[in-house]
């Protein structure tokens, strides 16, 4: 089940407080300033910065 678009107009990167976005894999949330991507495990996203990695050219969805 995808993210629910209300959820994901209130979320933010913990680190930077910037928007996040659905990765295009629908697998991750990344954040649009400081790139780092949030996994999505059993349909919850796990906001914690140790748990993102930074992927640079990982594409999101608009």
């Amino acid at each position: 089940m995808p993210i629910n678009a209300s959820l994901l107009s209130i979320l933010a990167c913990p680190l930077c407080r910037a928007d996040v976005r659905l990765t295009a894999d629908e697998k991750g949330l990344k954040c649009v300033a400081c790139q780092r991507v949030y996994p999505i495990k059993d349909d919850i996203p796990v906001m914690i910065i140790d748990e993102a990695v930074v992927e640079p050219d990982r594409e999101v969805k608009a």
